[in-house]
């Protein structure tokens, strides 16, 4: 599947391969199952291709191709199968691999070929020209089988760099046996955006205007994105990358990235649109996210375009000036990429970044500058004290309920709490957590004992049994990250503690934060203000 780029112009090629090359990276393991699970969800992102995997030389490959025949109903996308060259010395016809690909019944093989002559002569321990002979004979071979061939020019641009004429001479002899294209791989990542200009310029020359050159970046030196965007530039017509940037070492070129850039900035239209001409890049963050969940992978924040920090803003300045006009501050409308822009509370809030984070939490306060001086004011000196908002957005809610209404809701009161650790006989013996948790609730006294694997847990089970039998809707509240800071480490044990922890009811999660002159004592604080902004959330009552 190919999709326009610029009205009359060649068709160009998006190419995932996070399926393959971004399951290298260190940590993950996707299952058949998940493979199943993301590619529908790069087909609806609108890629062309999805390579799936190596059939033949990893069994849980073939078996996602022999599963996707039929479970999978890709609108947008074709399933790419890859793998290598013949062996040196034996037909194509003969290859057990290269059966494999064809077996996949995949419609695209991508085939990874030796560019580097260092690597022909080291790593395959054959000849050059036997090296265009495998190339060509398998390309050839496959075509007559009636697939599409994509080429990855292993090391391309290190063996331009090593031996310009034999690395072309490789391209021209892939293009002369059918294959459909060559993608220039940077495999070792080390390129910059102006060499890779200057190589694909004289690639591009070598292999005649009609050839499609493509390009497959990894990002070692930093410089994956900006890579692929000087390739096309350059001459390219098809670029390769994964889903968030995975990849093995520091990953792959982050296709999402690329594609934005590429649309946004340059006004190519690359993804395909649905029935309605919506495309995928109003999904992309979406779409992101949830490819995470399933690689189990914690999003990066920081992350172009899609990252929960993309277009959040901190500086009083920029507050001022976003007020104003959001384009002040702001790249792009983040809604371009089914992202959105927030204000982080902190001490270098001013009261226009406390009204326009109100805004977004639904609370209008245009005018009222005497609630936005007291809020101003207690945020700094919150911060002062060790608390930070910015990633507690649950907590400064809270703060702003507080001043608005004059107190927080009224869920429960506390009576008194304690933790104890023991521990029966020495070093490796696990020690035993409880926690013991009084307070009223619902019209009376609650007395509730939990257990946990540590203090922090047992107070976690105590305080949830204590209230859901006046809250019900507590039973679908979990914990799902805890992070501890110690403050003014100088002071050793007598130092500031700060928690934050984040929860989730299974359909959204949220962060609160605690501060105190010990873990626990933060820790509780943090634990009652997520229960407290959970609830209200739910639109439960107090009892």
């Amino acid at each position: 599947m190919t999709h326009p780029s610029t009205e009359g112009a060649r068709p160009f090629h998006v190419y995932d391969t996070t399926l393959r090359d971004g399951a290298q990276q260190e940590g993950m393991n996707l299952s058949v199952a998940d493979k199943l699970a993301i590619a529908p969800l790069l087909d609806e992102l609108g890629v062309g291709f999805i390579e799936g995997g190596w059939p033949g030389a990893i069994p849980k490959d073939t078996e996602f191709f022999a599963r996707a025949r039929t479970e999978l109903d890709l609108k947008n996308a074709v399933l790419a199968a890859f793998g290598s060259t013949r062996k040196p010395g034996i037909r194509a016809e003969d290859d057990p691999q290269v059966r494999a690909l064809i077996d996949s019944q995949a419609p695209v093989v991508t085939l990874v070929a030796k560019f580097d002559l260092r690597h022909v002569e080291r790593a395959l321990r054959t000849t050059a020209e036997e090296n265009l002979a495998m190339i060509g004979d398998t390309v050839a071979l496959l075509v007559r089988e009636g697939r599409r061939v994509v080429v990855d020019a292993e090391h391309f641009f290190d063996g331009f760099r090593f031996d310009r004429e034999y690395a072309l001479s490789a391209a021209v002899r892939a293009f002369e046996a059918g294959a459909e294209v060559v993608a220039l791989c940077d495999t070792n990542g080390g390129m910059l955006p102006d060499w890779v200009t200057e190589i694909v310029t004289e690639a591009r020359a070598a292999v005649g205007p009609d050839a499609i050159l493509g390009m497959h970046a990894h990002n070692d030196s930093g410089c994956a994105v900006a890579n692929s965007i000087a390739a096309v530039g350059a001459g390219c017509e098809h670029v390769q990358g994964t889903v968030n940037g995975y990849g093995e070492r520091t990953g792959n070129a982050d296709l999402l990235a690329v594609v934005a850039n590429l649309e946004i900035k340059h006004g190519r239209t690359l993804l395909a649109a649905d029935g309605e001409g919506e495309g995928g890049l109003a999904e992309m963050t979406r779409i992101a996210h949830a490819i995470s969940e399933i690689t189990n992978i914690a999003p990066f924040a920081r992350q172009p375009y899609v990252g929960a920090s993309a277009f959040a803003h901190k500086g009083g300045l920029h507050a001022s000036a976003i007020k104003v006009d959001p384009d002040l501050y702001q790249h792009i409308d983040p809604r371009r990429v089914g992202n959105d822009m927030r204000m982080l509370i902190s001490d270098m809030a001013g009261r226009a970044a406390i009204e326009l984070k109100g805004r977004e939490l639904g609370f209008d306060l245009t005018g009222q500058s005497e609630l936005l001086a007291r809020v101003t004011k207690r945020v700094k000196d919150a911060e002062a004290q060790g608390y930070t908002y910015d990633a507690a957005d649950a907590s400064f809610e809270l703060l702003l309920v507080e001043e608005l209404n004059g107190g927080r809701p009224g869920y429960f009161r506390v009576e008194s709490w304690r933790a104890i650790v023991e521990r029966a006989g020495g070093r490796g013996v696990p020690a035993t957590a409880e926690a013991t948790v009084k307070l009223h609730a619902g019209g009376e006294r609650i007395v509730s004992t939990g257990e946990g694997n540590g203090p922090v847990n047992a107070l976690d089970h105590a305080l949830r049994q204590a209230l859901v039998r006046v809250y019900p809707v507590l039973e679908s509240f979990e914990l799902i990250d805890f992070k501890v800071r110690i403050l003014d480490a100088m002071h050793g044990t007598d130092a500031v503690t700060r928690v934050l922890i984040e929860s989730s009811d299974g359909q959204t999660s949220w962060s609160t934060v605690g501060v105190g002159p010990n873990l626990l004592e933060a820790s509780w604080e943090a634990l009652t203000d997520s229960a407290i902004w959970g609830l209200y959330h739910h639109g439960v009552d107090p009892s």
